[in-house]
């Protein structure tokens, strides 16, 4: 199922990256890899890289989003960190939808607010994207989504905790609704090598939830290798629940 992809205070000034989600902006980038590794050394266990997403991985995170266009959409992106992919969102957001942005870290939450009142492409519908500074397993709404996309670092939670965040995504899924999420290439082997016994079972615990819902849901898997480190990318469909079985047409009346 694996297919692979070669390449692909005062007010600060507008972020226009997210009308241009192409452009190379060395200097932002710079300063968010920064607040990045600051937040990785505070806590590294609910940060989980040192490192934004890169441009591709936020590209294969953000396909569905693209794929349902121009059909308005509800998305929910958790664990978004400095933004990165939520500039990619933005970007391909169609009209009248709407966009919920859920970020434990409170330094992430409020760059991530900024970035959302200063993006241009929404400055005709601000109201369209709503940063919430909480777990997910906690965010109280009542819409469902057709997309969610997830940027938790899952393999540092514990299995329950994992089991939590996995329902309750398949909970705000609509049926039909695809949910994506990558792990890092490569992690699984070094965990087993050089991780305690006691982490090393919890990490294999944790594999063991995951393979159970990729079995059951997983519609596309691909590998971004110009990311660092390489990632799989991941996606899951919520089934679209089943049709009736007619009944069979009566012949005749029984004697």
């Amino acid at each position: 199922m694996e297919s692979r992809i070669s390449s692909s205070a005062r007010v600060p000034s507008p972020d226009r990256s997210a009308d241009h989600p192409t452009d190379r902006l060395p200097a932002r980038r710079f300063a968010e890899s920064g607040v990045f590794l600051l937040e990785a050394v505070r806590d590294m266990r609910t940060t989980g890289a040192v490192a934004p997403s890169g441009k591709a991985l936020a590209r294969a995170l953000t396909a569905p989003v693209r794929a349902r266009a121009p059909q308005p959409l509800t998305v929910l992106e958790a664990g978004a960190g400095t933004g990165a992919v939520t500039r990619a969102v933005i970007a391909h957001l169609p009209t009248d939808s709407h966009l919920d942005v859920v970020e434990a870290n409170s330094r992430f939450a409020a760059r991530l607010r900024h970035l959302v009142t200063t993006a241009p492409r929404l400055a005709d519908a601000p109201a369209r994207v709503h940063v919430h500074h909480t777990g997910v397993e906690h965010l109280d709404v009542t819409r469902r989504y057709d997309v969610i996309v997830s940027g938790l670092p899952l393999t540092n939670f514990t299995p329950d905790q994992v089991e939590t965040i996995m329902n309750r995504y398949l909970e705000l899924l609509r049926p039909g609704g695809t949910l994506t999420y990558f792990a890092y290439r490569g992690t699984r082997k070094a965990r087993t090598l050089l991780a305690a016994p006691p982490q090393a079972r919890r990490h294999r615990a944790v594999d063991e939830v995951m393979d159970a819902y990729q079995r059951r849901y997983a519609t596309d898997c691909r590998t971004i290798w110009t990311n660092l480190p390489p990632a799989r990318v991941w996606q899951l469909r919520r089934s679209l629940p089943a049709l009736p079985v007619p009944r069979p047409a009566a012949t005749g009346a029984h004697r």
